[in-house]
């Protein structure tokens, strides 16, 4: 298995691993390199066949996902995902910052092809996408956010961070085209996203589970370590209350 791919958690129920950015959480395209083929053959070196994909992250973003090891533990993961019941949280790094240094983005969405669109209430099949935002540090222009979603949606951070003039560095879908340049001059080849903290109930136990990752990305190590660290000290009282 690539050595980027790190399994932070296992058991006979689930599998939690950190997929690096750049790598398609599960591929169509036939031998392109994907991460459930990594863990497909991890599992079968220990005669181990069942894996199941309970969500996803785009292939240009890091960050935690949980897979289901059986049938029953896919049930319950799928059922705790339709009720919003995982807690995911991330790290976004934009170039631009709002007046308003933490509140909701509320929006509706449609899935356009390849892409997310905001759309107003009334256009046929839009879903409505809700996140928190609140920003974390400041340096060299850049801004470190911490996103908690309230909905799960297509591209969602993506694009309605850029639709609230919040651009993601590396974005190459959403982000407009002096962001995009800026981000190649500077070598920011992913997006600047990563899911770092996931918290789920065990299908089997019932327990609460938290799980938290540090970004690996250049575009992250710009902010002091301090400040994730503090942060994630910090979220992790608040997710113990």
């Amino acid at each position: 298995m690539r050595a980027d791919i790190n399994i932070v958690y296992e058991d006979e129920d689930i599998l939690v691993c950190r997929k690096p950015a750049g790598l398609a959480t599960q591929s169509a395209r036939v031998a392109a390199p994907d991460l459930v083929s990594e863990l497909k053959n991890y599992l079968a070196q220990k005669n181990e066949s069942y894996l199941a994909v309970i969500h996803r992250l785009d292939q240009p973003v890091e960050g935690l996902l949980v897979f289901a090891k059986n049938k029953t533990a896919a049930e319950k993961l799928n059922e705790q995902l339709r009720k919003n019941e995982f807690n995911k949280v991330y790290y976004a790094v934009a170039f631009n910052q709002p007046p308003v240094q933490e509140g909701m983005l509320e929006d509706y969405m449609i899935k356009d092809g390849s892409r997310a669109k905001i759309v107003t209430a009334d256009t046929p099949g839009a879903k409505k996408a809700a996140l928190h935002y609140k920003l974390i540090a400041i340096e060299k222009g850049r801004s470190l956010y911490e996103v908690r979603l309230e909905t799960g949606r297509f591209h969602q951070i993506r694009a309605q961070m850029a639709h609230a003039g919040m651009p993601l560095l590396g974005d190459k879908k959403y982000a407009d085209a002096a962001i995009q340049i800026y981000s190649e001059m500077h070598g920011i080849k992913n997006v600047a996203l990563c899911a770092y903290k996931l918290k789920l109930i065990h299908p089997r136990s019932g327990e609460e589970m938290l799980f938290v990752s540090k970004p690996a990305g250049d575009v992250f190590q710009d902010f002091q370590k301090r400040k994730i660290n503090n942060e994630n000290r910090q979220s992790k009282k608040e997710d113990d209350k």
